[in-house]
């Protein structure tokens, strides 16, 4: 029964993570029950490769979980503003544990279902981890959503699991009118649609 509680105890203190992107080196405090808590996921990773960032960017992570993506893109867009969002409190409670750990001060985190309570503003870039099970429905929500928030030329990145990529092409043409796929790996594939000007 000691064994058991000592391991209990040692489960429940913050697990402690690195990331690289850029030349940047982050660390990312996480816990049980948050997406991919051991080690940044491989979407995640593929995407941040990806990204193309102007440092005065405005710049919103959607789903942020604990705060890979939006993080790395407030370091590399010191000159704008970044806005973490997630439906879950414990994620952003970690992102903001990790933006203050990473002394980032361009950046905020609010908890919001998709866009709901995101304040009226705009964005250069939106990226996304798309979680695969979440529906249809509310991918298309995110879509439409994405699009008004976006600047004229802003772009909306996605990760997803390449079995989606079909549905996202065409999602993505039918409200952006355009779609480009980044990178396609087997498990996963980065895409990106552009708001006209």
């Amino acid at each position: 029964m000691i064994e058991l509680k000592n391991y209990i105890h040692d489960i429940r203190q913050d697990l402690k993570i690195y990331s690289e992107s850029n030349n940047q080196v982050l660390t990312f405090l996480t816990t049980w029950g948050l997406f991919s808590p051991r080690v940044i996921d491989e979407g995640s990773q593929m995407l941040l490769k990806y990204l193309d960032i102007e440092p005065d960017y405005d710049c919103l992570d959607l789903g942020c979980g604990y705060g890979v993506l939006g993080l790395h893109m407030a370091r590399s867009a010191p000159a704008g503003e970044t806005l973490l969002v997630d439906k879950d409190f414990i994620a952003v409670e970690y992102a903001e544990k990790n933006r203050l750990l990473n002394k980032i001060d361009n950046a905020s985190c609010l908890l919001s279902n998709g866009f709901d309570h995101i304040p009226n503003q705009q964005f250069d870039l939106i990226v996304s981890n798309i979680p695969a099970k979440v529906g249809k429905e509310l991918l298309y929500i995110y879509l439409f959503d994405a699009l008004e928030y976006l600047k004229p030329g802003g772009s909306f990145y996605i990760v997803t699991i390449t079995g989606l990529r079909q549905f996202f092409k065409r999602s993505f043409h039918e409200v952006f009118g355009n779609y480009k796929k980044i990178k396609q790996g087997k498990t996963y594939t980065v895409a990106r649609g552009v708001k006209s000007s």
